[in-house]
């Protein structure tokens, strides 16, 4: 199984059931919210991440997309819904 990267959003609600149901067993969640969460590092084991657009600033945004890059790992920018991460990732596939 997988492990994901999600950041954004005070809670996950549904969407934790609908990565489950994508095949990750470990979900890592970071709100973006505190100023001090710019600095951002992405865990070890980390195989994707997802960064929920509504909810984070332009700087954290760039600053992981950044460190996706350098350690070549999958990224993908959608709203906070459902729907919109399940065609997200059905556009990934």
């Amino acid at each position: 199984m997988s492990s994901i990267l999600v950041i954004g959003g005070d809670r996950l609600g549904n969407i934790i059931e609908l990565l489950q149901g994508q095949g990750f067993k470990d979900i890592h969640h970071v709100t973006g919210r505190k100023s001090s969460q710019t600095g951002v590092k992405i865990p070890a084991g980390i195989h994707m991440i997802l960064v929920l657009t509504d909810f984070v600033n332009h700087n954290l945004a760039k600053t992981v997309k950044s460190q996706a890059k350098d350690r070549e790992l999958p990224i993908v920018f959608c709203k906070r819904s459902c729907s919109a991460i399940a065609k997200a990732f059905d556009l990934t596939a």
